[in-house]
């Protein structure tokens, strides 16, 4: 049974993440409807990770197994034909029998940017974040030094049970600007529930001065989400890759 594994693009404006749940359209959702569609009959597809409510994908890897004898490039075509204009499928191939778009992921990207100063942007306001105030970018390069490594990152997650690890290694964590965008991007094993939105807020405050650099380090190692800064909106935040 082949084992189709799809590269997706998707704006996230319009969803309640990908994963299945029952207050929202989701990603997956879609996704699954277009599959079924093309092959006759119900199935499950399995994602990379999960993503919230408005955030966006450019290079999300997903995969499903079914009976059918369409060729890769025959699925691709099929399955973006009945997908509305904000979700497309831009690769298609065959997997190993043993791939599975969750399990066998090493690391994920993402990206989070930021327009400052000037009047709010419209054009790309689905993708990005308004701050009114220019950022020091300098401090929160410092700021954001700390975190990269293995950390108990609790205070970075917004939900979470009690025995849940909160653990995580964070392998770079890059803040980069041009005109009068910042972009913050971070690579890492996992990401918790809110986590990279969550330092965005925190290095948001830092750029704003309405944090010393060393605060983020005492953040980290006070394991409290109360003492960390509000979490960031999910507009601009866009999962860039997943790497196996």
């Amino acid at each position: 049974m082949p084992n189709y594994r799809l590269t997706l693009q998707y704006e996230g404006t319009n969803y309640h993440g990908w994963q299945i749940q029952p207050n929202g359209v989701t990603v997956q959702e879609v996704v699954e409807r277009a599959v079924a569609e093309t092959v006759g009959k119900a199935v499950r597809v399995l994602g990379c990770g999960r993503t919230d409510a408005g955030v966006h994908a450019e290079n999300y890897v997903a995969n499903f197994t079914v009976e059918s004898d369409l060729a890769p490039e025959r699925m691709l075509a099929a399955l973006n034909s009945r997908l509305p204009d904000d979700i497309v499928v831009t690769a298609c191939d065959i997997a190993p029998d043993d791939f599975h778009a969750t399990l066998s992921v090493r690391s994920k990207v993402y990206r989070y940017t930021i327009a400052t100063r000037g009047v709010r942007p419209v054009l790309d306001r689905n993708f990005v974040t308004h701050c009114r105030h220019a950022l020091d970018v300098e401090a929160m390069r410092r700021a954001a030094a700390s975190l990269v490594g293995e950390h108990d990152f609790a205070s970075f997650v917004t939900e979470r049970s009690p025995d849940k690890d909160t653990v995580r290694l964070v392998r770079r964590l890059d803040i980069t600007s041009s005109g009068r965008y910042v972009f913050i991007e971070i690579e890492g094993n996992g990401f918790l529930y809110n986590m990279v939105r969550t330092i965005a807020g925190c290095l948001m405050a830092v750029g704003r001065g309405l944090r010393p650099v060393g605060w983020m380090k005492e953040v980290l190692d006070a394991r409290d989400r109360t003492r960390a800064f509000e979490t960031a909106p999910a507009r601009g935040l866009t999962m860039v890759r997943a790497t196996y």
